[in-house]
């Protein structure tokens, strides 16, 4: 056989197979578009139900009380009587004050007194004498008068001793310098040895009460009002008591074992950020929290007693950004639905605007769902095998502004 022949045989046997595989290719599309149907696709009825709504808010620590340890007299130090970083009790001596100079103010203020004090008896005995004698005209008006001032100098003269000598006692006292509260305190500013001043502005150290914790948090003005408003049109509720449980969230992401209470919102607002702090106090029994750390605080707001959830696979965006719903009508029919979400509850949106109680909404199989055609439905089952043929009750879980 020569090339040219077989060219020609080679050419002949694809022309062959590729009419074989056409062939085949048209009988199978033939049978499955006979076999076809309306495509399947899993909904959850939505139906009103009671939620907690929570918002969570990003905020920072601080120490319940902060005392800043300053002297109140001066002086060298002469010990430091604390370990720092360790946890002091009120009044305990923290430094020593070298107390030489007052001692000896206070001894001689003391001793003035004293002297004071002895010579009272005999101006007084000298002054009653006097004022017999003028009586008798034995003395003279002028010496009777200078007894009488002698024994009202000498009555000044022990009042002033007598506060000379509780000035030195008290400044002979804050050469013990003490804590002002209980709490943990941090490093000392100044060692034995240092020269320290009356009120300077330089602390000897600072202690700080960790037990309990405040946790200042910022909330928007916006998400203020809007609670507001949801709670006078009758969409959130309180049942007559204030809902002030905070759970707290830490920077690693694990849950706080301890919840915390909404103390107060500030009356003033932020000119800067436009919000105003709300103050959460905490218990820290074991230490866990340190003054500035990180933390969110997931806040109780209310309960919304006909919310409607929809699962968030179920819910799309159209190239605007907008979301939506593909509804599942009568006899099947799929229909595209607006709607208008407000925040996230758990896995699941909650919808303010758009849907109404007993709909059908499209969670699985939406990309055959087109809006217009007829799909087959059957009830929505969770990866934990539940059954979402109706939304189920949402977790109390941190309830996130959309």
């Amino acid at each position: 056989m020569t090339t040219h022949e077989q060219i020609k045989s080679i050419t002949a046997g694809m022309l062959c197979g590729l009419l074989i595989l056409t062939g085949c290719g048209q009988g199978g599309n033939t049978g499955k578009g006979r076999a076809g149907g309306a495509p399947e696709v899993a909904v959850v009825t939505v139906q009103p139900q009671q939620v907690l709504v929570t918002t969570e808010l990003s905020g920072r620590t601080s120490a319940n009380l902060i005392a800043e340890v300053r002297p109140q007299v001066g002086g060298i130090i002469q010990q430091r009587l604390f370990t720092e970083g360790s946890d002091v009790k009120a009044r305990q001596v923290l430094f020593k004050i070298d107390p030489a100079h007052y001692q000896a103010v206070y001894d001689n203020a003391k001793a003035a007194l004293g002297r004071s004090e002895a010579n009272l008896s005999a101006i007084k005995l000298r002054a009653e004498r006097m004022r017999e004698l003028v009586a008798e005209k034995a003395v003279s008006q002028q010496e009777y008068d200078d007894a009488t001032a002698a024994l009202k100098q000498n009555q000044a003269d022990i009042q002033f001793w007598k506060a000379t000598l509780e000035t030195a006692s008290i400044n002979l006292k804050y050469t013990s310098v003490t804590a002002p509260i209980s709490g943990r305190i941090g490093k000392s500013n100044v060692t034995v040895g240092a020269l320290v001043t009356a009120h300077q502005p330089v602390p000897l150290a600072t202690i700080q009460q960790l037990d309990p914790m405040y946790v200042d948090v910022p909330q928007a003005t916006t998400e203020l009002l809007r609670m507001q408003r949801h709670l006078a049109e009758g969409r959130l509720h309180r049942n007559g008591q204030l809902r002030n449980k905070v759970q707290i969230l830490l920077e690693d992401n694990s849950r706080y074992p301890y919840d915390g209470a909404l103390q107060f919102r500030d009356v003033t607002v932020n000119q800067t950020t436009g919000s105003v702090i709300l103050r959460v106090i905490v218990p820290n029994p074991k230490g866990v929290l340190l003054p500035g750390m990180f933390i969110r605080a997931v806040v109780e707001e209310g309960i919304n007693k006909n919310a409607l959830l929809v699962p968030q696979q179920g819910v799309s965006r159209d190239p605007k950004g907008n979301p939506y719903c593909l509804i599942a009508g009568a006899a099947g029919k799929v229909e595209q639905r607006p709607i208008t979400i407000e925040r996230a509850v758990g896995n699941q949106w909650l919808v303010t605007e758009g849907l109404a109680p007993g709909e059908q909404v499209i969670v699985e199989g939406i990309l055959r769902a087109k809006p217009g055609a007829t799909v087959k439905v059957v009830p929505f089952v969770d990866n934990a095998g539940k059954t979402g043929g109706e939304t189920g009750p949402a977790p109390p879980a941190a309830a996130k502004a959309n």
